[in-house]
């Protein structure tokens, strides 16, 4: 259901900050840090998750001083919604992934079907390695048995956005992760 600029600001007024810029910013430099040790010199593919993923991946980037390539593809399940629906592939990568180490880069780990779905079709192009970089994993239950290789920081089962995840299309841009309130 489409809100205005009215709806989000309102949203953010009574959304509890979780986590503030600086919490974020020390979980992605804990991220890189492990990407470097792990990828550095596997002369791996990011593969950015959009929209969600591409607030992740730059600021990953220039914390990863080694070579590498950057892709994008696009897979949506909530395209502006709090809740999820069946899985829509509005864009593959371009870049071959056969015998290739690929990190898939992410907003969120929620369910999981997305991520899920990307991680299989990346290891059907024959990737070598596939990898999962992912800002935000929800602590709840899921029938996906997928974990991130490399995890920013936890939240509660809340519906959550800033730094790249939206509250129904808005507030990409908060410095923060926040929950809405709960209705």
């Amino acid at each position: 259901m489409p809100i205005d600029a009215a709806e989000a600001a309102e949203a953010f007024r009574h959304a509890d900050l979780l986590y503030d810029a600086a919490a974020v910013e020390a979980a992605v430099d804990r991220m890189a840090v492990a990407l470097t040790r792990d990828v550095g010199d596997a002369d791996p593919i990011l593969m950015c998750v959009m929209n969600g993923g591409l607030n992740l991946t730059a600021m990953l980037m220039p914390r990863l001083a080694f070579p590498l390539r950057l892709d994008y593809l696009h897979a949506s399940r909530y395209r502006g919604r709090t809740f999820g629906t069946e899985l829509q592939w509005r864009k593959y990568h371009e870049l071959p992934l056969a015998g290739q180490t690929v990190v898939v880069v992410d907003d969120i780990l929620d369910e999981g079907y997305t991520l899920d779905a990307i991680v299989r079709h990346c290891r059907e192009q024959s990737a070598q390695r596939v990898l999962t970089a992912v800002l935000v994993e929800k602590r709840r239950q899921r029938e996906v048995a997928l974990r991130p290789d490399y995890l920013g920081i936890e939240v509660p089962d809340r519906y959550v956005f800033g730094y790249g995840m939206d509250y129904k299309g808005y507030w990409r841009n908060a410095a923060g992760i926040y929950a809405a309130a709960e209705q």
